[in-house]
Formats: structure tokens, sequence, C-alpha cells
């Protein structure tokens, strides 16, 4: 980010209102260790990546994913604008008060297509340039203030948990005590998943269905483990905390060779607190 994207503390009781959509299911945890940083965007860095030497480049890049015989240029550059982010300058999109105080006046400058003439990516550059200007011109007389979060999911509080066996079987025994059993006192199977997400607090890992990758990893992982020969569908619950275990070393090494990094972004709309170069996260 430029200086023109300005850090300042927000109170602690501010956060939930602010973030707790964005951040579905984030365990307090992994709050703590990603700080949330508030951003000033009032144009500058939009116009900074307007007159980069990567604008184009990366627009042309946009535009080469539209169907061009599909929609107006209106709809183009509005849909090219979605995809734009804090680190070009461009607040969040999701936000109504952004699309009817930025967004939608700045869209008023797009010339009609004469509809005679195939929309070409040379007509989409120069008219989403006027826009972006004027994105930059109406954020410069209005700015937003974004808190911006970013997490990186990368094993590390997987291994945490693991080399701390006496936590990690602490975790799983609770678990298997609230666990359905049959009369020799094994559980089935498909409670794996269940035991795995009484560890994910404490591993490092979200909530089922916040992050779509993980999800997908996390899965694939379960399905592999628990449809293995050799194990009838009841197992004891030494063999359940097994599985456990090998799952999460898997999912471990996987994140490990390739983290998964989510962003949140979040329009902040209530008074900020005094202005201060300090980045700001939740404590206790």
């Amino acid at each position: 980010m430029s200086s023109g994207m300005e850090n300042r503390q927000m109170s602690q009781t501010k956060f939930p209102d602010v973030i707790s959509d964005d951040l579905l299911g984030m365990s307090t945890g992994l709050m703590k260790r990603d700080p949330i940083v508030i951003l000033r965007m009032d144009g500058e860095d939009l116009l900074e990546f307007i007159n980069s030497a990567r604008f184009e480049a990366d627009m042309i890049s946009i535009f080469s994913q539209l169907d061009m015989a599909d929609g107006s240029i209106l709809d183009h550059i509005t849909k090219t604008l979605q995809q734009l982010t804090v680190d070009h300058g461009m607040p969040p999109l999701t936000d109504s008060w952004v699309v009817s105080n930025i967004v939608e006046p700045a869209l008023q400058c797009v010339v009609k297509h004469d509809g005679e003439h195939p929309i070409t990516q040379e007509m989409l550059l120069e008219q989403f340039k006027k826009v972006a200007e004027r994105l930059a011109q109406l954020l410069n007389e209005q700015p937003v203030i974004v808190a911006h979060s970013e997490l990186t999911f990368d094993g590390s509080g997987i291994r945490r948990l693991l080399s701390n066996s006496f936590e990690f079987n602490k975790i799983l025994e609770g678990a298997l005590r609230d666990l359905p059993k049959d009369q020799n006192g094994k559980v089935s199977k498909e409670y794996v998943s269940v035991a795995l997400g009484s560890v994910g607090p404490s591993a490092g890992l979200p909530p089922f269905g916040v992050v779509d990758q993980l999800d997908n990893m996390v899965e694939e992982a379960i399905h592999m483990k628990i449809h293995e020969p050799g194990e009838g569908k009841m197992i004891e619950g030494d063999t359940l905390k097994k599985l456990v275990m090998e799952i999460l070393e898997s999912i471990m090494l996987q994140l490990e060779g390739n983290p998964i990094s989510i962003s949140s972004n979040s329009v902040v709309h209530e008074p900020l607190s005094s202005p201060s170069t300090s980045v700001a996260s939740p404590t206790t």
C-alpha cells in the first residue's frame, strides 16, 4: 500500500460489527495472529494504479475473460470493477454505500455504445480509464475507511498441535466421550469428521464452510482415510485418534507446500478513534 492508505487504530468493541460477517466462524486464535489493518482509501492508490506500467496489461487480462458479444460497455466495465481489490485502491463493491455514492456516479461518465460496431478491448480500456479516474476523484472527496484482514493457512498450527501430544489427546478424548458407540464401545468411521472438527480450532483451521479450497482439501483427506481397506465401519477409539492424526498430517504437508490465503474487506461506517500509526487487533 502507498502512503495514501493510512493505518488507524480502531477500538476493540467495534471489531465484531465490522468484520463478523466477513470472517464468519473464524476462531479467536486466528484473529489474534492476524491483525486487522484500517485503510483510508482516498483515491491516491487507485490513481497510482491507473498511471502505472501494469495498468494496461492488467486490464487487458481482465477484458480477455469477458464475452465481448454479450452485454454493453457499461456491463463490461461493471464486471471489470468487481475484479479490482484494495490492492488496486478500490474499496469493496459489496458495500451498498460505496456502490451508491462512489461507483454509480462514476459509471455515469460511460459513453453508450452505438451498437453498430463490435466492442473492442481498446474501447473498454479508454472508457474504463475514465471511470477509474472519476472513481479516484470521488474517493478523494469522500474517502472510504476499510477494515482489511488477511489469513494464511500454512500448516504451522497443525504442526504445533501434533507436537503437543497431551493437548491433542485431551481434545480427542473429550470428543470421543460425546460420540455414539455400539455395544462394544466402538464408533463409526463416519464420525472421523466430527472428531477432526473438534481439534480444528486448536490446529489453526477454520470451521467447515469458511474456506472452500481448504474444505476440499479436508474432505479429500478424510475420504482417503475412511475408505482405506482393512478396517470395518466400526472402529476403536484409539483407531479413530490415529485416523485423525494421519488426516491432520496429510493436510499439514499440503498446506506447507501450498499455503492458502484469504482476505476480508469491510467498509467501516462508524466513527474511528484518534489516528494512530499502529495496527490494531483484538486483545484479551
